[in-house]
């Protein structure tokens, strides 16, 4: 087998996807024959070398394997939770693999979740997210006024967690159910941390539910803390869908100039 570069070993061997794979090698983690590797684009040979990740083993690429899960409310997006809290992996006993999740969901937001241990892929969705539609039914307190949504859909100024404020891409918004404390279909185009909830209390209104029901081409369609696979025409359309977007992000080439003779 030829040799390949460490980070593309390990997403395929399901331990974490290209990009956290490539912090194991940075952070010293990650040992080749004995011998701590942190040097980026270093290749190893999973056939003839003895590769380590945090004193494990690696056993060779897993089968793949995507699901598409209906996180509840009061889960996180990690695979260990330092404060102790439930995991979505803790969902997925019996499973007899090991997955990770692709984007996140914050600890009170609940609905569709990714996740997959093919960690070509969940580079690919996670590199095009700017741009992967995702949907969320929205419950706010208190009606907003049509100028406030119409502020939301241009684009408003969020704060960050490094404390800047950041405009946000234009959003669609729907309302779905008129209330005292209405409910609206949000659809962005970005995942900034806590997007939405930073969004409406901009301008004034607190977001009481989240619920993700799209994400790219794929509909929740499984009860709150249950999971399914993705079926192979599903896979396919993930596939494309992110090879569509990478192709898009990424600027074009400059035309070669013609050759003089």
């Amino acid at each position: 087998m030829p040799a390949e570069r460490l980070q593309k070993i390990i997403s395929a061997a399901g331990i974490a996807s290209r990009r956290k794979a490539e912090a194991l090698i940075t952070g010293g983690l990650v040992s080749v024959n004995g011998q701590v590797v942190t040097e980026l684009g270093s290749k190893a040979d999973l056939e003839n070398d003895h590769i380590r990740v945090n004193g494990k083993l690696l056993h060779g690429a897993e089968r793949p394997i995507y699901l598409l899960m209906n996180k509840p409310k009061g889960y996180v997006t990690t695979l260990h939770d330092p404060e102790g809290r439930p995991t979505v992996i803790d969902l997925l006993r019996g499973l007899g693999a090991r997955v990770y999740p692709i984007g996140r969901l914050d600890y009170a937001s609940e609905g569709l979740l990714l996740l997959t241990n093919d960690g070509e892929l969940a580079d690919r969705m996670m590199k095009a997210a700017s741009h992967v539609p995702k949907t969320y039914l929205v419950k706010v307190a208190g009606q907003p006024t049509g100028d406030a949504l119409n502020r939301l859909r241009a684009g408003i100024f969020i704060p960050t967690d490094k404390g800047r404020r950041v405009k946000t891409a234009p959003a669609k918004i729907k309302p779905i159910r008129e209330a005292d404390n209405p409910w609206y279909e949000v659809t962005l185009i970005e995942g900034r941390n806590r997007q939405i909830r930073h969004m409406f209390e901009e301008i004034g209104h607190h977001v009481e539910k989240i619920k993700r029901v799209r994400y790219g081409p794929l509909e929740l369609d499984v009860h709150p803390g249950k999971f399914r696979r993705l079926t192979p025409e599903e896979v396919t359309q993930l596939k494309d869908s992110a090879q569509t977007l990478s192709n898009r992000k990424a600027p074009k080439k400059p035309a070669s100039s013609p050759s003089k003779i």
